[in-house]
């Protein structure tokens, strides 16, 4: 097989589980949300700190799964590891 399409293939196989991070997120958010809310129920004056401890949370999951988008999107359109193969088989 040639050496080329074994890196694309990788690459493609290395996207899909950098784009899995994306429903782990979700799982993550949904789990921050059930947590504030059964939070808040049990201390309905403690809301607002209650509410913004989640929003904090929720930013941190949400910026790994955009990580994980942006290092798909790389491995896809501008996959640094063909020019450094390109270059290597043309010497």
């Amino acid at each position: 097989m040639d050496p080329l399409a074994i890196i694309i293939v990788a690459a493609q196989f290395a996207a899909a589980i950098a784009l899995l991070n994306g429903v782990l997120t979700t799982l993550g958010d949904a789990k921050i949300s059930v947590a504030a809310i059964e939070a808040i129920a049990r201390q309905p004056e403690a809301a607002g700190s209650v509410t913004s401890n989640m929003f904090v949370g929720l930013a941190f999951c949400e910026t790994s799964g955009i990580y994980g988008l942006l290092i798909a999107i790389i491995l896809l359109f501008a996959n640094p590891l063909i020019p450094i193969y390109l270059n290597y088989i043309a010497k």
